[in-house]
C-alpha cells in the first residue's frame, strides 16, 4: 500500500518490490489513494493488480467507504500480508487490516517523526505500531530513533532500500545536451523540497565554479523551490552555470552524465536518488544525516559534510573536481558499494524471508491456540 504511484522513494520501492516477488510463492497486489502515475505502467506490465481506494481524507464518508471496500477487497482475494509503505497508508490500512483480521500486517517508517508529520500522525503512529506485526524501517539511524520513541526493539525490522543495478550502473554514452560540453558535472536529483537545502548546494557550488572554466551544475527535479532556486543562482551570478531539468522517470542517463552527485538535505533516512548516483558510478557527497553515513563510507565510497555547512560543502567539493584521480576512485568504488551490499535483490529476498517466517509463526500460533481452546 502507498499513496500515489508517482516517482517519489516509496513508490519505487513499492513497484520494485511487487513486481520482483518471487511469483511461485506471493501473488501481489496493490492498494492507492491515487494510483495514475509513472509506476502505474510498470505494475501493469507486470500483471500487478491495482486497487483504487478513493479517498481524500481520511476522516469523512468517502474514507469510510473506501476502508469497507478494502475490507471485501481483503477477504476476496484471501490477502494474507499488509504492508503499508508510507505514513497515510499506514494510519488507514493497518487499521482496516487489523480489524478484518489480516494474518500479518507490516507498517513502515522511512523517516524520522520529528520531521515533516504532523501533530495528529505523530499521535497516531503509536497505535499503528501496536497494531503491527513489525515496522519496517530502511536504515539503522530511523531504527534508534524510533527505539527512542517508544517503539519494542522486537517490533524492528531494518531493510536497507535496494537498487537495481540492471538499470543503474556505469555505462558509457553521450551526455544530455544541456550537458555535453561541461568540463565536470556536479549534480544532483531529488524532489524540490526545503529540507533538500539545493540552496545549500547552490552556494557551495557558487564557491568553487572559478577552480575549472566550463564546470555545470545540474539539478534534476521538480518542486516548489524551483523558482527561489533559480533566482538565487541568478543572485551568485551562476545561471548560465546551472541546468534545472524537470522531474522524469529516466533519470539513469543524467545521473550517468554527473561526475560528482551531491545530497545535501537536512534530513533523510536512506535516500534511493544517492544509492542510485553510487551504482552509476558518480562520486557521492552526502551530508552527515540519517542513515546517508550507512551507504557512504567517508573517504573510501564518498565523502561526508555536516549538514548545513556550505563551506564544508565547498571543501568537499573542490577536493573532487580538483583531484580526479580521487574523484574516479570513490566513484568505482561507489558503484561497487552499491552493487555488492545494496542490490534490489538482497532487498526483496529479506521482504520474503520476513512475509514467510510471520506468516509461519502467526499462522502456526492461531493453529495452537486453537487446539489448546478446543
Amino acid at each position: 500500500m502507498v499513496r500515489e504511484l508517482g516517482i517519489g522513494g516509496c513508490e519505487r520501492d513499492l513497484t520494485k518490490l511487487a513486481v520482483g516477488l518471487d511469483r511461485s510463492r506471493f501473488e501481489p497486489h496493490v492498494a492507492s489513494f491515487r494510483p495514475e502515475g509513472l509506476r502505474t505502467a510498470e505494475l501493469n506490465r507486470a500483471g500487478v493488480p491495482i486497487l483504487h481506494l478513493r479517498v481524500q481524507s481520511l476522516l469523512s464518508r468517502a474514507g469510510f467507504l473506501a476502508a469497507w471496500q478494502m475490507g471485501k477487497y481483503i477477504r476476496e482475494h484471501q490477502i494474507q500480508v499488509v504492508h503499508a509503505l508510507d505514513i497515510p497508508m499506514d494510519i488507514f490500512g493497518i487499521p482496516v487490516a487489523w480489524l478484518f483480521r489480516v494474518p500479518v500486517i507490516l507498517s513502515s517508517q522511512l523517516s524520522y517523526r520529528d520531521e515533516l508529520y504532523t501533530c495528529l500522525e505523530r499521535l497516531l503512529l503509536p497505535v499503528t505500531d501496536w497494531m503491527s506485526d513489525r515496522v519496517v524501517v530502511n536504515s539503522k539511524a530511523v531504527a534508534q530513533h524510533l527505539l527512542e520513541k517508544g517503539v519494542r526493539p522486537e517490533r524492528l525490522y531494518v531493510s536497507h532500500n535496494g537498487v537495481d543495478t540492471r538499470i543503474f550502473h556505469p555505462a558509457p554514452g553521450p551526455r544530455p545536451a544541456a550537458l555535453r560540453d561541461a568540463s565536470v558535472v556536479i549534480g544532483s536529483v531529488c524532489a524540490l523540497r526545503s529540507e533538500k537545502r539545493l540552496d545549500l548546494l547552490i552556494r557551495a557550488f557558487a564557491k568553487v565554479c572559478s577552480l575549472r572554466p566550463g564546470m555545470k551544475l545540474a539539478i534534476v527535479g521538480s518542486g516548489g523551490e524551483l523558482a527561489g532556486l533559480e533566482v538565487l543562482s541568478e543572485s551568485l551570478g551562476i545561471q548560465s552555470s546551472c541546468h534545472f531539468e524537470p522531474a522524469r522517470p529516466d533519470v539513469v542517463d543524467w545521473m550517468r552524465a554527473m561526475d560528482v552527485f551531491v545530497l545535501s538535505s537536512s534530513v533523510e533516512s536512506f535516500p534511493n536518488a544517492l544509492l542510485e548516483a553510487m551504482a552509476c558510478g558518480c562520486a557521492p557527497i552526502g551530508s552527515r544525516v540519517g542513515g546517508v553515513p550507512e551507504l557512504i563510507a567517508d573517504g573510501k565510497s564518498g565523502l561526508l559534510f555536516e549538514s548545513g555547512n556550505a563551506a564544508d560543502l565547498a571543501d568537499k567539493l573542490a577536493q573532487l573536481i580538483q583531484n580526479e584521480e580521487l574523484r574516479a576512485a570513490l566513484g568505482r568504488q561507489a558503484a561497487n558499494r552499491a552493487q555488492t551490499e545494496f542490490s534490489v535483490k538482497f532487498n526483496i529476498a529479506r521482504a520474503e524471508c520476513l512475509y514467510e517466517s510471520l506468516l509461519e509463526s502467526n499462522l502456526y500460533g492461531r493453529r495452537e491456540g486453537a487446539n489448546a481452546h478446543s
